[in-house]
Order: C-alpha cells, then structure tokens, then sequence
C-alpha cells in the first residue's frame, strides 16, 4: 500500500511571528459593520445541539458568548449533555501550563466520544490555537479533531463548520491578520450582568506573557460603538457591565483621529443609566491621573480596581519588562487611595519568577504589606514557549516555589480578614448573583467593592439589589443579614 503524504497545515496556519511581534507598526484598523451568515448557513445547525467548554480569562468567556450567538445564528441549540452534543468546541487559554495541560487531557477524553458517534464535530480556538506549536500537536496527535480556528477569526464559524462537516480532512484556519475589528458579531449573554469588549490585544511584551503574539497588537473600538453597546445593555435592564481588554486602559492609545482616551470613555459610560460599571485588567503604565479624576467621581464606577503588579522588587519588574518600579506603582495606590478613600484594590502577583532570591521575594511580600490588598490572584511562574523569559535559567526549586507561594497568601489572607472584619455592623449594597455554590438555602451577591456576600433570602431577590448587614467576617466572603426589601432594580 502507498503511504498516503502527510497533509501540509501551513497553507492555512499563519501564526504570528515572535520575532516580528514587537516591530508591528500602526497598520491601518479596518471596522467592518456589515457582518451577516449567510441564509444557507442559518439551517446548518437545525435539530442539532452544541456544548462549550472555556478556559481562561473573562476575554474568553466573551469569545465563548459571541460564538454562541454565531451557533444559535445557525439553528444549534445548547446543551449540557455531551452524548447529544453534534459540536464540542474547547475554547482555550494560553497563558498557563496547567491550563494547557488541560485541554489535552480533555482531548483525550473526548476521543472515545467521537469513536462512539463518527459525526460529533470536535473543535480547539482560542489563545491556544494561535501558537503553532499547539497547532502542529494536534494535528499529529489528536487528529480526530475536526476544526482548529483561533482569536482573530471567529466571525468566520459558521464557513468553518461547514467546510468541516463537508471536508473529509481537519479544517485549520488560524490568522496572523490582527488588524480588522467586526462589529455586529451575534452574542449570546446570559444572567444580570454583562462584558463588553473595549479593545483587542496587548502591546506591552512582559518577557513572561505570550497574549501579545495570541492576542495581537492593540486594537481599540470605536466609542461610539462602545457607547451604542453600553446603552443597549442598560435597555435590556443588565444590571453590570464589565469593560474588557487585555490592557484596557490603553484604550484609545491607537487612535490617530482623535484624542479619546479610557477616561474619557469611563466619564461617557458613566452617564448611561446602568447601575454598575467595572473595567479589567489594567496596567499600572497606562493609569493616568485623568482616569484617577473620573474614577473618583464614583456614581455607577465601582470603587474597585484591579492593578496587577507581579512583583514588589524592582530587578524582577524589570526582567518582567513591566517598564515601572516599585516606587511608580507605590506612588500610583497613594494618587488612588487619596482621590477615593473608600477604594478596593486587587493585584496580580507571579511567585517564582526565573532567578528570583529570597531577598526579591520579600519585597514583594512588604509591598502587600505597604498596599493592603484585599485579596489577589498569586501563580507559581509558568514558563510558555516563544517569550523570552521562558529562556531564562530557572534555577529556583519548585518546592522553594511553593513555600513562597504559601507564605504570600498567609500574608495576604491576613488584609483580606482586616478588610472584611471592617465591615462588620456596616450596611451594604449587595447585587444578588444567585445561590451560593455550597448551600441552595443561602443567596450569594457582590458589595461595590466586588466583595462575596452570603446571606438567607428568597429566589425572587435574584438580579435584585438589596440591603445587607454584615454580621461575620471570614477571609474569602463575608456573611450578612437582609435588612429590608430591594434598594432598587
């Protein structure tokens, strides 16, 4: 028998270059407003059913909405249920190992369902599909995978189901093109609150971040598209909208036309009639003084902001490439903290970095200790491929790597209790999100300050917001008493 050529990927994979990433230029930003499916493609789905599984940020749990809004477009409906699902997609994240990992256990286990019923669709997107490294691993290893497409190119779905379904080979279709935004794209948003894209990819380069080569350059929308949203949103009574951008204020960095920047947004959204306005993630580079000005203004902007800062010594931040030091971000919380007294702050934090002593991870734990966050998202460092710090020597030993980690949130869990125990006695706004994970008979909902409140109260209060005493102040939420009927709706 003649053994049949390998298939040749590269005629539809045009991953970006990491060595050209950082010489892109200000390519022309082309926003299309005319999309539609088209009518033979709206049946494609019909008496079928789809099933999403996502990973990663709030950046692609929005992907994961347009995409289904693209299917339902199409006649699929969803399900929970894998055996009746006719289309598995994986959306996926890159920015994590262990999330990686994942994914291809999960392929794994998806193989048998597709032995055991030929005509499921299985599909990978997302971050993970822009690297090409992922990309030649599944079509050699995993090549009952019938679909491969990635971030810049979702509004292409519906072609690419159809070209796999009628395609006897995988369909990769992964573009490099970053340049073009799509307007219009159908989503499919569910419960109270809402995200909204305000800007695509990253042009920061932290030496251990792979977004900017999944993601692409910085690309912001126009406000008047973002406006049009906000306020369609406040129409369909969303009581929360979420700003999203890899680095979202950098917003308006890009435009040439005008000088509009993300306060100056900030200050328009804030006077659309929508209860709650948030924004992530920010990066300490791009928080101007005009931003601080409008923040502070308050209304429906939330007084909590989420500043990573990955590490508190200034040699790592510079290996980090994070382009401030630790006095900058310093001078930074005070310039907030006196502007809005009242304020929450979050951070980022990366324990491990390559080379990092012991004498470095202590500055990171005094600057906790200087800021006073309220709670934080720590990692032990991940190296990804193609970023430079991935070809830094790592010599620190991962058990080393752990006990840093732990002493970082003994540390932290030691404000987040401070911070809570404040509250005690103190009245509050609770947005209720739903029942809580652990127990159906409790409501769980979120202060301003995006704090976790548990508290007893009936189903109808869902989506409402209402008044809450706080009685108990653990480490991870804090535990209330209605004290009276919804505020308002």
């Amino acid at each position: 028998m003649t053994k049949q050529p390998e298939k040749d990927y590269s005629i539809y994979f045009q991953p970006p270059s990491l060595t050209d990433a950082k010489k892109r230029g200000k390519e022309d930003i082309t926003v299309h407003y005319d999309f539609d499916i088209p009518e033979e493609l709206r049946e494609l789905g019909k008496d079928k059913f789809y099933l999403i599984q996502t990973y990663g940020c709030q950046m692609n749990e929005h992907d994961t909405e347009t995409i289904m809004g693209l299917l339902e477009q199409m006649g699929y409906r969803p399900t929970d249920d894998r055996k009746r699902a006719d289309i598995i997609l994986l959306n996926t994240c890159a920015v994590r190992e262990n999330a990686e990992d994942k994914v291809f256990g999960e392929l794994g286990h998806l193989k048998h369902l597709k032995t055991a019923k030929p005509s499921l669709l299985l599909g990978v997107c997302g971050c993970m599909s822009q690297e090409e490294a992922v990309v030649n691993r599944i079509t050699t290893k995993h090549p009952f995978v019938d679909l491969i497409f990635g971030t810049h190119n979702i509004h292409r779905l519906p072609h690419l189901i159809k070209e796999a379904y009628f395609s006897k080979e995988m369909v990769v279709e992964v573009w490099s093109k970053e340049g073009d935004i799509i307007e219009n794209l159908p989503k499919k948003r569910e419960g109270i609150k809402a995200w909204v894209n305000i800007m695509y990819g990253c042009d920061k380069f932290c030496t251990y971040c792979i977004v900017p080569y999944t993601r692409g350059k910085e690309r912001s929308r126009r406000p008047e598209d973002v406006i049009a949203e906000v306020r369609d949103l406040a129409r369909q009574g969303f009581k929360e909208i979420m700003l999203l951008g890899q680095n979202v204020n950098a917003y308006g960095k890009d435009f040439e036309d005008i000088n509009y920047r993300f306060g100056d947004l900030m200050d328009d959204i804030r006077k659309i009639d929508i209860p709650r306005v948030r924004f992530t993630t920010s990066h300490p580079r791009d928080f101007d003084d005009h931003l601080i000005e409008v923040l502070a203004k308050k209304g429906n902007l939330m007084e909590h902001i989420h500043l990573p800062v990955q590490s508190g010594n200034n040699e790592i931040l510079k290996r980090m490439s994070r382009k401030y030091t630790r006095e900058h971000y310093l001078e930074l919380v005070a310039k907030i903290k006196k502007a809005i007294p009242d304020v929450v702050l979050t951070t980022d934090i990366i324990v491990g970095f390559p080379g990092e002593t012991e004498e470095q991870f202590e500055d990171t734990v005094s600057l906790v200790k200087e800021v006073g966050y309220d709670s934080a998202f720590t990692f032990i460092y991940s190296p990804r491929e193609g970023t430079p710090a991935a070809e830094m020597e790592d010599n620190i030993p991962y058990e080393v790597k752990v006990a840093r980690l732990q002493r970082l949130n003994d540390t932290l869990n030691v404000f987040s209790k401070k911070s809570n125990e404040k509250l005690l006695g103190q009245t509050v706004e609770v947005l209720v999100e739903g029942e809580s994970k652990n127990n159906p008979e409790v409501l769980a909902g979120r202060t301003r300050t995006n704090k976790l409140v548990h508290f007893v109260g009936g189903k109808e209060l869902v989506g409402e917001f209402v008044h809450v005493k706080i009685v108990e102040a653990p480490t991870f939420y804090i535990k209330g008493e209605l004290v009276k009927a919804p505020v308002k709706s």
